[in-house]
């Protein structure tokens, strides 16, 4: 993904660009490489699950999940990241839940099985799952030294016929936060997430998601590191 441009000095540089179509784990590692100012690590991996984005990784990640199946060095969930101290880290990764059962019946719907999701997005919660995103906002600005990153995959969904946009929620949540909004990078992926329950399509299928990078700080730009 990464092109060698000249600057108007004729300098080159390696510039990435804003659509990422290689994996998961690949990503990441270029935003641990390009954006910090401070060292990227510790990395608290808040929703590591079997912790796939650091598969053949050598940084120095804590893991975090709800879930003590996953056998995580810290068993909680990221919107309570209890066990972990006041700015400790560095860096913080979040890959949340992006569908839920839609407060339905899981037995006629069932995104559970279909896409392992269990968290309400019914009509209580406007019929989506933004409202996850502030306590874990919170929490990563807590635990984080100044500079410090939280990154997050966000997903778009349809949800009751219509678009819900998470990354736009997101967004205004993190700046809310008190965080500055780095950077996005849309990750594609080969063919959109379906369903063979589903009979109908009234919105074009997400085929990628966005990867925010914030900044604990006021500052949007990279800083020199000494």
């Amino acid at each position: 993904m990464s092109l060698d441009m000249p600057t108007t000095r004729g300098v080159r540089y390696a510039q990435t660009s804003s659509v990422w179509e290689g994996s998961d784990g690949d990503l990441p590692e270029w935003m641990l490489r390009f954006h910090p100012s401070i060292p990227a690590e510790p990395i608290l991996d808040a929703t590591c699950n079997a912790g796939r984005f650091w598969r053949g990784s050598d940084r120095q990640v804590v893991s975090m999940d709800i879930d003590p199946k996953c056998a995580p060095m810290i068993v909680a969930g990221n919107r309570d990241m209890v066990g972990v101290g006041d700015e400790p880290i560095d860096t913080v990764v979040c890959d949340p839940p992006h569908a839920g059962p839609q407060g339905r019946d899981k037995s006629c719907k069932r995104f559970d099985v279909d896409f392992g999701a269990t968290m309400a997005c019914g009509a209580s919660e406007n019929w989506t799952l933004s409202h996850l995103y502030p306590p874990f906002l919170k929490e990563a600005k807590r635990v984080l030294k100044p500079e410090g990153l939280p990154l997050a995959k966000i997903t778009d969904m349809v949800n009751n016929r219509r678009s819900r946009w998470a990354h736009r929620d997101f967004m205004c949540m993190a700046e809310d936060a008190g965080f500055t909004v780095r950077d996005m990078i849309v990750k594609t992926r080969r063919e959109p997430v379906v369903s063979e329950r589903w009979r109908a399509a009234h919105h074009a299928r997400k085929r990628h998601c966005s990867w925010f990078i914030c900044r604990d700080s006021h500052r949007c730009e990279r800083l020199p590191r000494e």
